[in-house]
């Protein structure tokens, strides 16, 4: 009897255990994870360069709002750079540019030079690996558990928060701010090999299927991303052809206010404000961690949440009680720490982050093949908000002496945030 030898194509494909889609977003959650710790030194920074440099807090403000905006910015042209360069090198040169401008901070004697490093640096940076690759990563590696996934990456930047934030507010006050910056510094270059070794741009480059995918699944978006040969280009049509559209700005509109009341009023303003009230720094530090802690669980059940209901209702639910505990917040501030104020951490970090699942849900029930670099310009306007809140707040601080009207206005805004979201209009075949 003759045994024919077959041929590598005719061998039957190695099925393995786990799905190369998770340990790929493992590897994209790291990366998130080191984008979220380098968002939350922002706070950190107020008073060291306030009392080292005597800065005042507006201008100082300035550069974290500069910071935020690029951060917005970079997402939707990082949506398309992945598509046309690939995700390991636009990640891996994004984790290069945010130690590079983290470590340029540590010699800088001007703002300028502020606004250049943390603003310009670790913003588009940090703006390149957060909201653009959670989108990126879902769409091409998932066919299943795509809004538990897009939670968990969500999480992921949280995640960073609240795991480097007390130790980054011990170290700045043990050690000195630049301490804690090179700590972020030795955090990215420790990622960038793990994300060039196991980052994979497509299921297809090791042969695989997206997870959950039927066997006749098509990878459309690497047809329609060489059909577009410039990522710049490409991101600008989409933008255009996106905001001929009345869902685009609703969306823009929420996800701004979404900004405004979370980066740019609690991640930058809270702990400068809970030490006005004469609470020491590593306990406000220690609250913004518990959110961080609750923002893990709020956004994992808002993914779940979103594969079984309407994501304008959800939204609307969030803006609405979010709103509510902003405008709260200044009768709880005391030099301690209550019940009441505990209350508030919870149910501020349930909410924090969850409205992320159902946005991108709906860009990618409206806008289809694009709905990544739609979501990257959506995410934009998050960060826009966020960066007009962070300087807002320290004008407010420095005209009135307080955050208190800082507080009563982002909540007044949460409303109209909950408004907005009711009036996106769904396509009839997803509602």
């Amino acid at each position: 009897m003759v045994r024919i030898k077959e041929s590598p194509s005719e061998r039957p494909p190695v099925r393995t255990r786990v799905h190369r889609a998770w340990p790929v977003a493992a590897v994209a959650a790291l990366a998130i994870v080191v984008a979220g710790a380098f968002t939350t030194m922002a706070g950190l920074l107020v008073g060291p360069l306030h009392r080292e440099f005597g800065w005042s807090r507006s201008t100082i403000g300035f550069g974290s709002s500069v910071n935020m905006v690029l951060y917005g910015l970079t997402a939707p042209f990082a949506a398309a750079l992945m598509d046309r360069f690939g995700m390991r090198r636009v990640v891996g040169g994004a984790l290069a540019a945010v130690a590079a401008g983290a470590l340029f901070t540590t010699v800088m004697t001007e703002p300028w030079q502020y606004v250049l490093g943390w603003g310009f640096l670790v913003g588009t940076g940090c703006g390149s690996m957060a909201m653009a690759l959670a989108a990126t990563v879902t769409d091409r590696w998932f066919a299943r558990r795509r809004g538990l996934v897009t939670g968990a990456l969500t999480a992921a930047g949280v995640f960073g928060q609240f795991v480097f934030l007390p130790s980054l507010s011990w170290t700045v006050e043990r050690y000195a701010w630049r301490a804690a910056t090179v700590t972020l510094v030795v955090a990215a270059l420790a990622a960038l090999p793990l994300v060039l070794l196991v980052l994979r741009d497509r299921p297809t480059d090791v042969g695989l299927r997206p997870y959950g995918a039927p066997v006749n699944h098509a990878d459309a978006s690497r047809e329609r991303s060489a059909s577009v040969p410039g990522a710049a280009r490409r991101t600008v049509h989409v933008l255009v052809r996106s905001a001929r559209t009345g869902p685009f700005w609703l969306l823009a509109a929420t996800f701004a206010i979404c900004g405004a009341s979370t980066n740019g009023v609690m991640w930058t303003h809270f702990t400068p404000a809970a030490h006005d009230h004469g609470m020491p720094g590593t306990t406000a530090s220690s609250l913004l961690a518990t959110i961080g802690v609750f923002n893990i669980a709020g956004t994992l059940a808002s993914g779940r949440l979103t594969d079984r209901f309407d994501p304008r209702r959800l939204l609307a639910a969030y803006y609405a009680l979010r709103g509510l505990t902003l405008l709260a917040l200044p009768l709880l501030l005391t030099a301690h720490v209550g019940t009441p104020l505990v209350a508030f951490v919870a149910l501020f970090g349930l909410l924090d982050v969850a409205t992320v699942p159902p946005t991108l849900a709906l860009c990618r029930e409206l806008y289809g093949g694009d709905r990544a670099v739609v979501f990257g310009w959506v995410a934009a306007a998050h960060q826009l908000g966020a960066g007009l809140a962070a300087f807002a707040g320290g004008v407010a601080r420095d005209a009135f002496g307080s955050y208190d009207p800082l507080w009563v206005g982002v909540g007044a805004l949460c409303g109209t945030g909950a408004l907005l979201a009711l009036s996106v209009v769904r396509p009839r075949a997803a509602a």
